[in-house]
């Protein structure tokens, strides 16, 4: 199984963008001065580890399997990791593009640039709306993957291994 097959709790991505949001807020707040370029570049951070190691190995994901699902109903449905990683690299180019507009002067691109993916953000955390998973999906209807395209039920991701469990005699 690869990682990028991995099953996540769908909430897991929702509690990130409402720790997102703040983070983004704030350094729009307080940006283009040291504190809110600061702010804006451990949000670049935080979304370039979600790229590189996967969402579900984040600090954000950390917190949420730690304080926060113990505390609630097991998931109604499991999700791909995929779409909610694409929508981090989404993120992190708007952080790039935010943190070079402050750091060469440009304020108005840096705040233009945060206050897009504060936006998303934002609409992911109260409307569980992530405009980066539906751009992935979309991406993926138009020039779909020719190892999984034959299968368009999502059942894909679901692992081979946990199939064969399911499959066995009890």
């Amino acid at each position: 199984m690869t990682q990028t097959h991995r099953q996540i709790d769908p909430r897991g991505p929702q509690f990130n963008a409402m720790l997102t949001s703040v983070v983004l807020a704030l350094s729009l707040l307080t940006a283009p001065h040291a504190v809110g370029v600061a702010l804006l570049g451990l949000q670049a951070a935080l979304f370039a580890t979600a790229v590189t190691v996967g969402v579900q190995r984040t600090p954000a994901a950390y917190l949420f399997k730690r304080l926060v699902r113990p505390r609630l109903a097991a998931p109604a449905h499991l999700e791909d990791a995929q779409p909610p990683r694409f929508a981090q690299g989404v993120g992190l180019v708007f952080a790039v593009v935010g943190l070079t507009g402050y750091l060469s002067g440009a304020t108005l691109v840096g705040a233009i640039a945060t206050g897009f993916a504060l936006a998303a953000a934002l609409l992911n955390a109260v409307f569980g709306l992530c405009l980066g998973c539906e751009m992935y999906l979309l991406i993926r209807r138009v020039a779909p993957n020719p190892t999984t395209s034959a299968n368009t039920t999502g059942t894909s991701a679901i692992p081979a291994e946990n199939t064969k469990k399911e499959e066995a005699p009890a």
